[in-house]
């Protein structure tokens, strides 16, 4: 790849002195080689490629050994990572523009997912009066835990439609298996999830969509771009001491990208744990097929899919209503997944 290509490749995601910071010599042994990484409902096809890089040893390929402490949302990773019992997070790109806000410098370092995949659906026998998101109101609502970005997207519909973010009840029902049964007990009215729980919620007839950012088309309706989701984010200070460390996770979550994107449905769901199927892998399978093109293509966030999310927070947030321009660029480090696009098959 030269260097027209590659900047075709970052475009927007990054700047001519990140690129130049791209040396051409041959990667360094991990300084951190036995790391702890944190993610909010692993069994999610959110975090895919995380548990195709754990099962085909592409971790161990780039010499890491890696312990996933699997949490039950996203906030709680991130509360993790804070709080120095992880290395590293996959989670919500929306965390890292947060976290800048409020003076602590961590970055993602490689996309996964481009777009959110989350859907807002409502109970089946309340669809003949809740048909768009203004109907949400006084509902309960199932998110996977409070501060999670099945919350804050939920939140985000509630505003789009003229609402206030307190018009709706929020109940965390974690995710996999707890998150359908919350629906089927009906102990929520409405639900914003993920897959392959919305498939098996539409499956048994349980829900009717009415919002979804499974697919691009979904995602700028809501947000009016891409929306950078998914991704790996960690300190900067770690970033500094363990560059070879960085870009090996970053490498290992990327040839598991490429791995998503070339695989079949049928080849994906025989790579996962079989309890992911929900006891369904028919079901889990139609969920790898509504999902499969929001997996990202290169690893690189764009800078409108980038603002998209911090107009969305700036929007809900009182605290972020005056977010600095400056911080959004630092949110995405481009220069390893760049590199990992030279080097990784």
């Amino acid at each position: 790849m030269d260097r027209r290509q590659l900047l075709s490749l970052v475009g927007a995601g990054a700047s001519l002195p990140l690129l130049n910071a791209l040396p051409a010599r041959a990667q360094g042994a991990p300084e951190k080689p036995k790391l702890t990484l944190g993610v909010g409902g692993k069994a999610l096809l959110y975090y895919l490629p995380l548990t195709i890089a754990e099962r085909q040893g592409h971790f161990r390929d780039f010499g890491l050994d890696v312990e996933i402490n699997d949490f039950a949302g996203g906030a709680r990773s991130l509360q993790a990572l804070v709080g120095g019992s992880v290395d590293l997070v996959t989670g919500a790109y929306e965390h890292t523009i947060r976290m800048q806000a409020k003076g602590q410098d961590i970055r993602s370092t490689l996309e996964l997912l481009r777009f959110p995949t989350i859907v807002i659906a409502v109970r089946k026998d309340l669809a003949g009066k809740v048909k768009s998101a203004a109907d949400l109101k006084g509902l309960k609502i199932g998110v996977t835990a409070p501060g999670s970005s099945t919350h804050i997207t939920a939140v985000h519909a509630l505003v789009k439609a003229g609402l206030k973010p307190t018009d709706a009840s929020f109940i965390g029902v974690g995710a996999g298996a707890s998150g359908v049964a919350a629906m089927k007990k009906g102990e929520i009215d409405a639900i914003s999830h993920l897959e392959p729980v919305i498939s098996k919620l539409e499956s048994d007839g349980d829900i009717v969509v009415m919002i979804d950012t499974r697919t691009e088309a979904g995602t700028r309706a809501l947000f009016g771009a891409t929306n950078p989701a998914a991704c790996l984010y960690l300190r900067q200070d770690f970033i500094e001491k363990n560059p070879n460390t960085t870009q090996a996770a970053v490498n290992a979550l990327y040839k598991a990208l490429r791995w998503v994107d070339k695989a079949s449905p049928e080849q994906i769901a025989d790579a996962v744990p079989e309890q992911f199927h929900l006891g369904d892998k028919a079901l889990y399978i139609r969920a790898v097929k509504a999902s499969k093109d929001a997996y990202s293509k290169t690893g690189i966030m764009q800078q409108d899919g980038m603002w998209a999310v911090a107009n969305m927070l700036k929007s809900l947030d009182p605290e972020l209503a005056n977010l600095e321009s400056g911080l959004v660029p630092k949110t995405f480090e481009a220069r390893f997944a760049a590199k990992a696009a030279t080097t990784v098959s």
